[in-house]
């Protein structure tokens, strides 16, 4: 028996009616929190690698063992099922590997994906080019794929220089919402700047979430470093940006 079928071994035990009592009350519904709390630590792992990495792909894989196995108990389909679907998935939308299809580049590639898409089973009540998007996709995420989708029908700027003179806009926009006091529209200008930025990060093809990732942990280094050299309870404004400064300044210097 291979290391996979032994997990799922494994987790059928657990499932068991002798097994354990936690793993048999869990349900599709109760696994949720648990699957978006591996796949943001997943995340995070991939920046180290390594055993952290192995670790954290081994819990997101015992999510979808767990929910297969739920569903194979309510006679839906298996794991065998799951991993048969996406290997002709795979198959399918690879036409210029598994068949004679020519192709010159990743255009050609992106291209017979989406168009294969479009005629499979699951995906042929979608009317729109934005059918298919979670609602539930983090904002940032979900405003990088409506634009991405939108952008292969021509609805798109021509290069980075038209989305940041939109941007220009968006900020006067905001400021004159803010200048009027008037609470409901700055909240829409300020999302439409948010929106704005996204657009931008994806013309320079620069990730967005990376980007916001990476400057929320670079003002959290900073911050400790504030915290491990002064009292925060005493500490004026002005001594913890000399403290931020020189941290900042520091890392410049490395």
């Amino acid at each position: 028996m291979n290391e996979f079928y032994k997990l799922v071994e494994i987790m059928k035990k657990l499932r068991a009616p002798n097994g354990c009592p936690w793993d048999r009350e869990q349900t599709i519904e109760s696994l949720k929190p648990y699957l978006l709390e591996e796949t943001y630590e997943t995340l995070e792992a991939m920046d180290i690698g390594g055993e952290e990495l192995k670790g954290e792909l081994g819990d997101l894989l015992l999510n979808i063992i767990f929910q297969s196995l739920i569903k194979e108990e309510e006679g839906e389909f298996t794991i065998d099922d799951v991993v048969k679907k996406v290997s002709e998935k795979l198959i399918r939308r690879h036409p210029h590997i598994f068949s004679n299809v020519k192709i010159e580049g990743v255009k050609d590639v992106e291209r017979n994906w989406d168009e294969i898409k479009k005629n499979e089973k699951e995906h042929s009540e979608r009317k729109s080019i934005l059918d298919g998007i979670p609602k539930i996709y983090p904002p940032l995420a979900r405003a990088y794929k409506l634009q991405v989708k939108t952008s292969k029908v021509g609805f798109d700027w021509k290069d980075e220089l038209g989305a940041l003179n939109k941007l220009e806009e968006e900020l006067k926009e905001m400021k004159e919402a803010y200048e009027e006091n008037n609470m409901k529209n700055l909240k829409e200008e300020l999302g439409d700047v948010v929106f704005t930025i996204v657009n931008v990060a994806r013309k320079l093809n620069i990730d967005i979430v990376d980007a916001v990732t990476n400057t929320n942990n670079k003002f959290e280094r900073r911050f400790r470093y504030i915290e491990d050299n002064c009292d925060l309870n005493k500490a004026t404004l002005k001594e913890m940006n000399i403290l931020w400064e020189k941290r900042k300044n520091d890392i410049k210097n490395i």
